[in-house]
């Protein structure tokens, strides 16, 4: 049992409250999943530039001199910015594979939480409302976000085994239920050159997703192939650079429930945790379809789903 939150914004003037909308959504959720908590944020894209957020157990150790020590390696302008046990690099966009092997050689310990130009993840072990107090959530503006809370049920209570995943470039996934087949999968993948650095479930699906839109496939398309590929329960909620999906698998036993408006698309795992968004009482409000991919952009459609065979 886990928790998910996922909001969609239509409306430009609500973006500077994404951050404390999302966090509140998640707080209710605590009860659903007490032993980590993470929060992906998508906000203003600088063209040409890129983002990598990345995490440190002993930061005042690991983010020393680090933006001095990659500026050595790294061409063009490094910048960083430290949020308690983890800290946002941007740097130019070509320049992102060439960070991420310098960063494993000059620290070894830190790790990678997402990358993208406007895609920043936020996770630690702990409640909702304390991960969310440390990183600052309530303050951050954007343009959508998800989020998780997590019980867990397939791998160990560690930073790196909480939710969201980041896969693919500005593209990360939340996921409520078990993959039975992720084993296979995961060695299957790996095979394929799909980098996958935990032994979570979730991770997996997120690399299934990625891997799928690599090799043609939309997202919409990834998302339902994942209903013949993958095995177990599941309620997905996918964040990519212009919007998010859902998609829930064909028994649908995980609870799920979503609102629109005029102005914001909003998930929850229960109706509760989108009582206090504005105008909830006039949202169209309704239960997400099993086998049916749902997924609104803000560079396409406003909204568009798609019914599985």
């Amino acid at each position: 049992m886990c928790g998910i939150v996922g909001l969609f914004l239509k409306d430009a003037t609500l973006e500077p409250q994404l951050g404390d909308m999302l966090t509140d959504m998640l707080i209710t959720m605590t009860d659903r999943g007490p032993d980590s908590a993470g929060i992906a944020i998508y906000g203003d894209e600088s063209k040409g530039n890129a983002r990598l957020t990345v995490q440190s157990n002993t930061p005042n150790v690991d983010f020393n001199k680090l933006d001095s020590d990659l500026s050595e390696r790294v061409q063009g302008k490094v910048s960083i910015t430290l949020k308690d046990t983890h800290a946002v690099i941007t740097l130019q966009a070509d320049q992102v594979a060439s960070a991420r092997e310098i960063l494993s050689e000059i620290r070894p310990d830190v790790r990678v939480m997402s990358h993208g130009s406007t895609l920043e993840i936020y996770k630690e072990v702990g409640l909702p409302k304390n991960v969310a107090d440390r990183f600052d959530i309530r303050k951050m503006s954007g343009t959508h976000g998800i989020g998780h809370t997590r019980m867990a049920t397939e791998s160990a209570v560690t930073t790196m085994g909480a939710h969201p995943f980041n896969t693919g470039i500005d593209q990360c996934l939340v996921h409520n239920g078990s993959l039975s087949n992720h084993n296979s999968l995961r060695r299957k993948l790996r095979r394929l050159g799909v980098h996958i650095e935990t032994e979570n479930d979730t991770e997996v699906g997120a690399a299934y997703l990625t891997w799928k839109m690599q090799t043609g496939s939309t997202l919409g398309e990834a998302l339902t192939s994942s209903l013949d590929d993958l095995d177990g329960f599941f309620t997905f909620v996918v964040g990519t650079k212009d919007g998010f999906g859902v998609v829930r698998d064909p028994i649908a036993c995980k609870p799920a429930v979503m609102a629109e408006t005029d102005q914001y698309v909003a998930f929850g795992s229960e109706y509760r945790a989108l009582v206090n968004l504005p105008g909830i009482e006039d949202a169209k409000v309704w239960e997400p379809e099993p086998a049916t991919v749902y997924f609104w952009s803000h560079n396409a459609a406003p909204t568009a789903q798609e019914k599985a065979a």
